[in-house]
C-alpha cells in the first residue's frame, strides 16, 4: 500500500490549520502512536523502525487528516466544514463570523471609505455615512466624480467634477450607514426579494443587491449576519471550493443561478468569495475589497 498516496488522498480536500491550532491535535496523534507502539510485542532491539502496515496505515492517514482538518472555525463557534463545501454552511459560518466583528458605527458627517481591486485597477470611494455630505469616487484611471449629498431636500448639481453655482435639485438622502435594514435573516430575505432590483424571485438580481450592500455600505454585525443568512435561503446556490477574489486571495466561493433571460454561452456567474479559515468577506472574482473604514473627510484613508 502506498502510504503517502493514501495520506494525500485523505488530506487533499481539507483546509490547513493554523500553527497554534495544531498543538493539541499533535499531542493526541503522538499519544496514539505511543499507545500503539506499546502494544507491539516485538522486542525493542529487533524494532529497527516503526512499520505502518494494513490498518496501521489507515489509522495514520485518519489521524493526520484529523490534524490537518482541525481549523480555527471550531474555536469561534462555527459549523465544521463539510467534506465538500456546502454553500449554506459557508454562508452560515460567514454570518456567525460577522456577529463577532466590532460594532463602531460612523457618526453623522463622517464618510465610509472603501478601496476595491478591479480588473482595470483600484477604485476608491468616500460615501457620506448619513447621506447629507458630498462624497467622491476615484476611478482606476485617476479620474473622479462627486457623489452629491442631500441636505434639506436639495442636492448640489455638478458639471463634471465642478459644482454648478447656485443650481440644486430635489433629492432624498441615501446613507451608506444602513441602520434601517433588518437584523433577521427571514426579514432580510423578504426585503431583498420585494424591494430591490429585478423582478420578484429574480435571485440573480438579489445576489447583485447582496454584493452592493456588502461592498460599500456600513452594516452593523447583526445586519451583515442577516444579509448572509438571507443569501443562504436563495435556491440553487453552488459552492466553489478553490475560488480567488479579484486580488488573487484564495477562499471558498458561492455562486447563485443566473437570471432567467441570461445568455448561458456568454454570461459568467459572479463568485462571492469568503476567507476559507475565518469566513470573512473578501469580495468577488471581479471586485475585491482590499481596504475599508470610517474617515472624517473625503480624501482621507483609514490608518493602518
Amino acid at each position: 500500500m502506498d502510504e503517502l498516496k493514501l495520506i494525500s488522498e485523505r488530506t487533499g480536500s481539507v483546509q490547513l490549520a493554523e500553527t497554534a491550532a495544531l498543538a493539541a491535535a499533535r499531542a493526541r496523534l503522538m499519544t496514539e502512536i505511543a499507545t500503539a507502539e506499546a502494544e507491539n510485542v516485538v522486542p525493542l532491539q529487533k524494532r529497527r523502525r516503526w512499520a505502518w502496515t494494513g490498518a496501521g496505515v489507515v489509522g495514520l492517514a485518519a489521524a493526520i487528516t484529523a490534524v490537518v482538518a482541525l481549523a480555527p472555525v471550531e474555536q469561534v463557534g462555527l459549523e465544521p466544514p463539510a467534506a465538500a463545501a456546502d454553500p449554506v454552511v459557508v454562508l452560515r459560518n460567514a454570518a456567525a463570523a460577522a456577529l463577532k466583528t466590532p460594532d463602531v458605527p460612523p457618526r453623522p458627517g463622517q464618510f465610509v471609505y472603501t478601496k476595491t481591486k478591479q480588473p482595470d485597477g483600484e477604485r476608491e470611494s468616500w460615501l457620506s455615512a448619513d447621506g447629507t455630505r458630498d462624497g467622491m469616487i476615484k476611478m482606476a484611471d485617476g479620474s473622479s466624480f462627486p457623489v452629491p449629498g442631500c441636505r434639506n431636500g436639495r442636492a448640489q448639481v455638478y458639471k463634471g467634477e465642478e459644482p454648478v453655482k447656485g443650481v440644486t435639485e430635489p433629492c432624498t438622502p441615501r446613507p451608506v450607514h444602513r441602520a434601517d435594514l433588518p437584523t433577521d435573516a427571514d426579514a432580510m430575505f423578504a426585503y431583498l426579494n420585494a424591494d430591490r432590483s429585478g423582478q420578484k424571485g429574480d435571485f440573480n438580481a438579489m445576489g447583485k443587491d447582496v454584493l452592493a450592500l456588502a461592498n460599500e455600505s456600513f452594516l452593523s454585525p447583526e445586519v451583515r449576519a442577516a444579509l448572509y443568512g438571507a443569501a443562504a435561503k436563495v435556491p440553487g446556490l453552488r459552492a466553489v471550493e478553490h475560488a480567488e477574489d479579484a486580488a488573487g486571495r484564495p477562499g471558498v466561493g458561492i455562486t447563485w443561478p443566473l437570471g432567467p433571460h441570461a445568455d448561458l454561452k456568454v454570461a459568467k456567474p459572479v463568485v462571492i468569495v469568503f476567507s476559507a479559515d475565518t469566513f470573512s468577506y473578501l469580495g468577488t472574482n471581479s471586485t475585491a475589497v482590499t481596504a475599508s473604514g470610517v474617515v472624517d473627510a473625503v480624501g482621507q484613508r483609514p490608518r493602518g
